[in-house]
């Protein structure tokens, strides 16, 4: 199964991406990459943040998404389109969806957020809630294609999603050309693998880290044993981190190529919080703050480089935020 991947990979290249750009810059405003001074002190390096928290729907997936829907034709989405999502994705499709006119189904699990679940019906999508998890909503839409004819949207699987997700990695070396390691969160995989194909492109010595909760480190573990690995449960207050399973695109791009996984404790993940929060001012959701705490975690080995970490995103339950500060 994976050589099916590894033929789709190869369309996921700096060519796509750069067209992806154009089609992107219709949409959506390039997102800030800041130096911060307070959070370089702590981490002993140039700290810069990539803040896809700035974006409309609050995370980088609104790259993949309107890229996605630029390149499928009016016949493939007649009946509209399916996602499983925990939010961003969700978001993302419904946000995008609306502009190409295209009906969207969104799938999510039982204890999703209901603020979330508001916001995509907002966007004119339909939610349909389903399942413990992430996983078991993902299935529940393999039952629906089969009943309902649906075009099922797996989110790491499609390479124009990926080449779309792929445009944050231009607009950093465009900015910053210099920057010597990117530190970047890992859920089902594809913004890190997207990331990974355009940076190596263009400055091929490059680091790319990963982060992922040690409660989801279904990544890591694929990667240590050298086949995918599905984890019975990725229980984690990071909620765009909870996968289960990394997707098998972004699997086949990141197990040869990606220079090391930091993993974090819950405890870890909500200083990642407080640490955006103290240093850059911004409220990041619990994934989109883990590559500062990584950093944090990592100081000495990225000591006097030119380090990017990338904001992913910005929706942060209610709840989640008043435990990161301890209300």
């Amino acid at each position: 199964m994976l050589k099916k991947y590894e033929a789709l990979s190869e369309q996921v290249n700096l060519t796509n991406t750069l067209m992806a750009k154009a089609v992107i810059s219709k949409y959506l405003n390039r997102t800030n990459l800041i130096c911060y001074s307070e959070l370089s002190r702590l981490l002993g390096c140039e700290a810069f943040v990539k803040h896809e928290n700035h974006n409309p729907t609050g995370s980088f997936k609104i790259r993949g998404a309107l890229n996605f829907f630029h390149h499928m034709s009016g016949e493939e989405l007649e009946t509209g389109i399916l996602v499983a999502t925990r939010g961003n994705h969700g978001l993302a499709m419904a946000w995008a969806g609306q502009w190409f006119h295209v009906p969207c189904t969104v799938v999510v699990p039982e204890n999703n957020n209901p603020e979330t679940n508001r916001i995509i019906e907002s966007y004119g999508a339909e939610v349909i809630v389903h399942g413990e998890d992430f996983y078991d909503a993902q299935s529940y839409c393999e039952e629906l294609v089969d009943s309902a004819g649906y075009y099922y949207v797996q989110q790491g699987n499609e390479p124009e999603i990926l080449n779309g997700l792929a445009t944050m990695g231009l607009e950093i070396l465009e900015d910053l050309p210099q920057a010597d390691i990117i530190i970047c969160p890992i859920g089902g995989g594809a913004g890190c693998a997207s990331l990974l194909k355009t940076a190596r492109a263009i400055k091929p010595d490059i680091e790319i880290i990963g982060v992922e909760a040690q409660n989801a480190s279904s990544f890591y573990h694929s990667w240590k044993k050298g086949e995918i690995v599905t984890l019975d449960e990725a229980r984690t207050i990071a909620d765009g981190l909870a996968a289960r399973t990394v997707f098998h695109l972004p699997y086949v791009i990141l197990k040869n190529t990606i220079n090391d996984v930091v993993l974090l404790t819950e405890d870890e993940i909500l200083e990642g919080v407080r640490m955006a929060l103290n240093t850059t001012h911004n409220l990041a959701e619990a994934a989109g703050a883990v590559s500062l705490m990584a950093a944090y975690k990592i100081r000495d080995r990225i000591s006097g480089k030119r380090v990017v970490m990338i904001m992913s995103g910005g929706n942060m339950e209610m709840d989640h935020l008043k435990k990161a500060i301890g209300c």
